[in-house]
């Protein structure tokens, strides 16, 4: 006699994380003051946001941000 193939694994139940946390807001993103996008704290924040490089009249563009004066910031 054969011996029987052994019956295949079920695959496991899908369940749900005890706990329905809102996903944490990254802090590199510029913040809403007025209806207006505030500024990043500097290019390192921008960067990390992914929004480097800049430009003028972008969201979260500020001239402090461009050193070289060309309207684009974090280049």
């Amino acid at each position: 006699a054969q011996d029987a193939p052994p019956p295949a694994p079920r695959p496991a139940p899908a369940t749900e994380p005890a706990s329905q946390e809102p996903a944490p807001v990254p802090t590199t993103a510029p913040v809403s003051v007025g209806g207006q996008a505030a500024v990043y704290a500097n290019c390192a924040a921008a960067r990390a946001a992914g929004a480097a490089p800049l430009h003028s009249g972008d969201a979260g563009y500020s001239s402090d941000l461009d050193r070289d004066g060309d309207g684009i910031a974090c280049e």
